[in-house]
């Protein structure tokens, strides 16, 4: 496997407060992008005359350029200096909403969609450039800082998505946004320092050094696979609610369904507790808890069913945010400590693995309600949250390098 070329070092450019923000702040509306979609999947499926079975296609086709951006561009991070592939990107996102925004067959916006997954991975650039700006004694508190940004993006997106389109339709939650975008990369072109690369191997010895991390880490492999089943849940449940709840009994509109994401947004507020719990080595039990939270989550989904309960419903809604919140910090900590010259590489192969089971589990939700109901999608969900209990209790059978060494 290529082994990094460190690049000598040269003054870095401490990050201020300030600084954190806006890139935190950025992190949420970029990443937000690829959520506006969710709760308005039903609506615009009929629009576009797309069939009731594939409504998940057109979040899934998102998370799928999601996917491929993280493996193709975010490892740019590492050989690019950061200012000029942030702008360049959001250039290029700017664009590609705009195209989903203006268009008008299926073919067209499920294209649309993938390019604004692909664009959209900026958000995991500026990631691992503010913890290469970030000292060794503050780099986790800086880095969790962003995160949080980003998690606040994936929970409010669906509510101001819903908002927007009650009122405006559609396609206005992606002309604003494209508007958004163009005003950030401004913003970010005379607010960021340049950064430098921190490896000089060439784009082609990047890529081919990726399979070989899957291999040599099973911290990054075992992070990557309990999140991948975690954030496949999530995106089930949140593609599946909103078809849920336009139905009887619950008879909701989009501004209803917007103050419902609003009560899922709530679980984002357990990421600062859930970065000092790994701080003080609480990683196993956290993980743990995270996954009992996601499976039970879906059996209080159908018993709210059952009952009726609105209520109930945000409380399991909550209840699952929590628990990938929780899982995302912890994982995020331990990989970023793996090495600061690979760190664009390991996140993308992280977030790789965590969107693509966001795109798996949004693909099975306009399927399993369609063919089942909400009775199956839950279902679905429980052996999504089943699926990693199992895999966490190997975490307990391993010994040496095997064992996740975050804990």
């Amino acid at each position: 496997m290529n082994q990094t070329i460190k690049v000598p070092p040269a003054p870095t450019p401490v990050i201020t407060g300030p600084l954190t923000l806006l890139l935190a702040v950025a992190c949420g509306l970029i990443v937000a992008n690829i959520y506006y979609i969710q709760p308005l999947a039903g609506w615009v499926a009929e629009d576009i005359g797309l069939p009731a079975s594939a409504t998940g296609l057109l979040v899934t086709f998102t998370q799928i350029g999601y996917g491929l951006g993280l493996i193709f561009v975010v490892p740019l991070g590492d050989i690019v200096t950061g200012r000029r592939l942030i702008v360049t990107i959001l250039s290029l996102l700017t664009l590609a909403l705009l195209g989903l925004a203006y268009a008008f067959s299926s073919a067209l916006v499920l294209a649309a969609s993938l390019l604004v997954g692909i664009t959209s991975v900026v958000a995991q650039v500026i990631v691992p450039f503010a913890g290469n700006l970030a000292p060794d004694e503050h780099r986790g508190r800086v880095v969790g800082n962003v995160m949080s940004g980003l998690l606040f993006g994936i929970m409010l997106s669906r509510p101001i998505s819903s908002f927007l389109s009650h009122w405006f339709g559609w396609r206005s939650i992606f002309v604003i946004s494209a508007v958004v975008m163009a005003v950030l990369a401004a913003v970010m072109r005379q607010k960021l320092p340049q950064g430098k690369p921190s490896s000089t191997l060439s784009y082609a010895g990047i890529l081919r050094s990726l399979p070989g991390y899957i291999v040599e880490y099973p911290l990054l492999r075992r992070r990557a696979l309990y999140h991948a089943a975690l954030f496949g849940a999530f995106s089930l449940f949140w593609t599946a609610v909103p078809l849920l709840l336009v139905r009887d009994p619950f008879g909701l509109d989009q501004s209803g369904i917007a103050l419902f994401s609003l009560a899922g947004a709530a679980g984002a507020l357990v990421a600062p507790l859930a970065g000092r719990a790994a701080d003080r080595g609480w990683t196993r039990p956290l993980t743990g808890a995270a996954i009992v939270f996601v499976g039970f989550s879906f059996i209080l989904c159908l018993w709210a069913a059952h009952i009726q309960s609105v209520l109930l419903l945000a409380g399991a809604a909550i209840l699952l945010d929590m628990g990938v919140s929780m899982n995302l910090i912890s994982s995020q900590r331990a990989i970023f400590a793996l090495g600061p010259e690979t760190r664009s590489r390991f996140n993308g192969l992280f977030m790789a693995f965590f969107f693509g089971g966001g795109a798996i589990g949004s693909a099975l939700a306009g399927l399993t309600f369609a063919q089942g109901g909400w009775t199956l999608t839950c279902w679905t969900g429980v052996a999504f949250g089943l699926a990693a209990l199992l895999y966490y209790a190997t975490e307990f059978l391993k010994r040496g390098k095997d064992r996740d060494a975050s804990v």
